[in-house]
């Protein structure tokens, strides 16, 4: 029923999209719905932002890693500054970009396009998901003159899901990127930069679908429908 739904869903964007590239992106994740987790073709992701408000803020940093066969692709590993209208202000506190770093950046609609390149036919993953797509469909929306859909795997929601079958009650701070790898195990590494973050959301989704599947079938549509 999900994975039907899901490629329902797909199916009328793609139909609906008056934007040809927009069209094909859909079309290629409707191939996948279907597919065992470990061998679909995802890409993690990681956006930096001058703030938390899609409608207000700009992208200043997108790091994709893409994973196959529950491997992470280091060599094929890219982040892409973006140039910023006004500078980054006092989110430079936060992510360490400054003014200076990005002269060389590339403008939000070349950023678009690789994006797009680079994630067609591709499962997007991200923690705490709605933040980044929510800047992303902004973006798109912008530059396109559609309305933009997109949909991921949110490795926070599907944290969220496993704790709360063992817990009433979350602990503040427990779905933290940092502190849902602790439970795995996993390194701690600098937050904050999109591509070290990209890598640790890919390395906390191999994780829990390892702890979730336990040698069974786990399909895309499955996580995907995980909010």
């Amino acid at each position: 029923m999900i994975p039907q739904l899901l490629k329902s869903q797909l199916c009328w964007r793609a139909f609906r999209c008056r934007s040809e590239v927009m069209r094909r992106y859909h079309r290629e994740l409707m191939a996948v719905i279907n597919q065992d987790i470990s061998q679909s073709k995802l890409i993690a992701l990681d956006l930096e932002m001058t703030g938390l408000d899609p409608n207000h803020d700009q992208i200043l940093s997108i790091g994709l890693i893409p994973i196959e066969n529950n491997l992470l692709l280091l060599d094929k590993a890219e982040q892409k500054l973006i140039k910023v209208d006004g500078g980054v202000g006092q989110s430079a506190a936060i992510h360490g970009i400054l003014d200076k770093h990005l002269q060389d950046a590339i403008d939000i609609e070349e950023a678009i396009s690789w994006f797009l390149e680079k994630t067609l036919g591709k499962v997007l993953v991200a923690h705490h998901a709605p933040l980044d797509i929510n800047f992303l469909q902004n973006a798109m929306s912008k530059i396109i003159q559609e309305p933009v859909k997109l949909c991921a795997i949110d490795t926070l929601a599907v944290e969220r899901r496993r704790l709360l079958r063992k817990h009433d009650v979350l602990k503040e701070g427990s779905l933290r990127l940092g502190a849902c790898r602790t439970r795995y195990g996993l390194p701690v590494y600098a937050a904050h930069n999109a591509l070290v973050d990209a890598l640790a959301c890919g390395e906390l989704l191999l994780a829990q679908t390892a702890a979730i599947g336990q040698g069974e079938s786990l399909t895309v549509a499955e996580l995907l429908a995980i909010k």
